[in-house]
């Protein structure tokens, strides 16, 4: 699989499949018409068509790998994940976001090391798995600073003082 940068977020578009849908309407309506120009905007809606359908297979592809990294190491960081892959760190947010969204992956990030902690994979039959419980979480204990929320996924964040990560989506404050 060719991987081309951000194309997890940024391959698919529900404006592409409007506008694809306008050149199928007219095409059909020029066929009806008894023209054969019809043709070319059925061929371009079908084109529209197909690149959608590629970005949406492609998405799954690369939810596979991302999810296949922790499971193999489960506490990995998404440095690792983008030196072990070659997908973009902005595609690797969100592939992990839309995993943590569907419930197929949980756990949190640890805030010093970005390292993912007591992580869970939902397997075929929805149960969970637990892959990791060595790596001990933060103390809550911890003099806290001031809360902060994620530039990446907006989670709130009570800041301790070591913190460099977010604990949801696992980017750097």
């Amino acid at each position: 699989m060719k991987y081309e940068k951000n194309q997890y977020s940024e391959g698919f578009s529900y404006c592409s499949l409007i506008i694809g849908g306008a050149f199928a309407y007219w095409g059909i309506t020029t066929i009806i018409e008894k023209s054969w120009i019809g043709l070319i905007w059925i061929g371009i809606a079908l084109s529209i068509f197909s690149t959608q359908y590629y970005a949406i297979i492609n998405r799954k592809k690369l939810r596979r790998i991302v999810l296949s990294e922790f499971i193999h190491k489960p506490n990995v960081t998404l440095e690792e994940i983008q030196d072990n892959t070659g997908i973009s760190k902005k595609d690797i947010k969100a592939i992990i976001l839309d995993l943590r969204a569907s419930g197929d992956l949980q756990g949190s990030f640890s805030e010093t090391t970005g390292e993912m902690q007591l992580v869970a994979i939902a397997n075929q039959s929805n149960s969970m798995n637990l892959i990791n419980q060595n790596n001990p979480v933060e103390s809550p204990n911890e003099e806290l600073i001031h809360p902060v929320f994620c530039k990446e996924c907006g989670t709130k964040i009570t800041e301790h003082q070591n913190a460099k990560y977010c604990p949801y989506c696992g980017s750097t404050l």
